[in-house]
C-alpha cells in the first residue's frame, strides 16, 4: 500500500476581489503581523524599562506609531532592495525598472532587517533616544510578524521545502514543487523563527535588561532559527546551494549570530540601564544592583522566570488598547517568492 501523501490545497492567492480591487492573503497576513505588533508594544509599555523612562520624554502610544510607520517603510524598501541585491542582482541589473514592481514579487527577510534597523535609527534620532533602548522595545513584536509572513508564504504554496520521505505524514506536494512530497518548510520556519522565538523573547524581555541585550537575543535566536530552518527548505533555484552546501539564507544569518553576540556581549560588559530610580538614570551601578529600592535590577540569567505566562500576554496583547494593568512581579502586497 503506497503511503498517504497530502497535496497543498489551490488556494486562490487573492483573498477578496472588490469590484476589481485585489487584496492578496499576503498582503492580509502582513497586516494582521503589523497589527498584533501594535498591540503588542502597548503592552510593552507596562514592562521596565519603559514603565518608568521620563527622558527626553516618557513613551507612549504615539511614539509607537511613529516607530512602526518607520518599522514598514524599512521592511518594505529594505525588503526589496534586499532581494534585489542578494538573489537576483544580474537580472536587476538587467531590468533596472522591475525593482519597483513590487506587484510582481520578491521580498528579503534580511534586508527588511537592515530597513528596520535604519528606521529604529530615524525614530531615535528625532525623539532623541538611545538606538538600541529603541531598538530593545521593538524586537519582542517581531517574531509575531515573522510568523504571519510564513503563514503567508504557505497559503501562496512557495518557498516550499525539500524533498522529503513519503513515509513522513506531514509531507506534502505543492502545485509548484513537482509531483514529490517535500517539507512544509514555511511551517517549519513559523514555528521556529516566529512562534518559538517571540515565546523565547518575550520572556526574557519581560525582566529589565542592560541597554542592547534584547536586540542581542533577537538577532542571535533569529540567526539560529532561521540557520536550521534552511536545512528543510528548497535553496533558490537560480542560486542552489552555495559554498559548504549552505543556502543564501543561511549564509546571511551567520553574521546576524555574530553581530547579536557582539552587542549581547557589549551590552553586558557596559552594564547600561535604562530603568530609571526616582527621575534618575542612574537606576542601576556597574555591577548590575539597583541603587534604589523597589527596582528589579537587569538580570543576566536567561531561564523563565515566568510568574506570568507568555499565553496571558498574547491574550491581553491582542484584546484591547493595552490599557490593562500587568501584574508580572517585576517592577519592572500577493508576492510570490515574497519573504526570503
Amino acid at each position: 500500500m503506497a503511503p498517504l501523501v497530502l497535496t497543498f490545497p489551490d488556494i486562490d492567492p487573492v483573498a477578496i476581489n472588490i469590484f476589481g480591487l485585489k487584496i492578496h492573503w499576503y498582503a492580509i497576513m502582513y497586516l494582521i503581523g503589523f497589527v498584533v505588533a501594535y498591540f503588542l508594544l502597548r503592552r510593552r509599555l507596562k514592562h521596565e524599562p519603559y514603565r518608568s523612562i521620563t527622558k527626553p520624554d516618557k513613551w507612549s502610544p504615539a511614539d509607537i506609531e511613529d516607530l512602526l510607520l518607520y518599522a514598514i517603510a524599512g521592511v518594505i524598501v529594505g525588503g526589496r532592495l534586499g532581494y534585489v541585491l542578494f538573489y537576483k542582482p544580474g537580472f536587476y541589473l538587467a531590468n533596472p525598472l522591475d525593482v519597483i514592481k513590487l506587484w510582481d514579487g520578491g521580498m528579503s527577510f534580511h534586508g527588511g532587517a537592515i530597513g528596520v534597523i535604519v528606521g529604529i535609527a530615524v525614530h531615535a534620532f528625532i525623539k532623541k533616544r538611545p538606538f538600541l533602548q529603541v531598538g530593545d522595545f521593538l524586537v519582542p513584536a517581531v517574531p509575531f510578524g515573522l510568523m504571519a509572513g510564513r503563514i503567508g508564504n504557505f497559503i501562496n504554496g512557495e518557498l516550499w521545502g525539500r524533498e522529503a520521505s513519503a513515509d513522513l505524514p506531514w509531507a506534502m506536494i505543492f502545485p509548484t514543487g513537482g509531483d514529490v512530497p517535500r517539507h512544509p518548510s514555511q511551517l517549519y520556519q513559523a514555528l521556529l523563527e516566529g512562534l518559538l522565538l517571540f515565546v523565547l523573547l518575550w520572556l526574557y524581555a519581560r525582566k529589565p535588561r542592560y541597554r542592547g541585550q534584547v536586540a542581542g537575543a533577537f538577532l542571535i535566536g533569529y540567526g539560529v532559527f532561521r540557520f536550521i530552518g534552511e536545512f528543510w527548505r528548497e535553496p533558490d533555484a537560480y542560486l542552489g546551494l552555495l559554498s559548504m552546501g549552505f543556502s543564501m539564507g543561511q549564509w546571511l544569518s551567520i553574521p546576524m549570530v555574530v553581530a547579536g553576540l557582539i552587542i549581547w556581549t557589549w551590552a553586558r560588559t557596559q552594564a547600561i540601564s535604562d530603568v530609571e530610580v526616582g527621575g534618575s538614570d542612574d537606576a542601576v551601578d556597574g555591577h548590575g544592583e539597583a541603587e534604589g529600592d523597589g527596582v528589579d535590577a537587569p538580570v543576566e540569567d536567561n531561564s523563565a522566570e515566568t510568574e506570568d505566562h507568555a499565553s496571558d500576554d498574547i491574550a491581553n496583547a491582542t484584546h484591547g488598547s493595552g490599557e490593562t494593568t500587568v501584574d508580572d512581579g517585576s517592577s519592572s502586497p500577493e508576492l510570490p517568492e515574497s519573504n526570503r
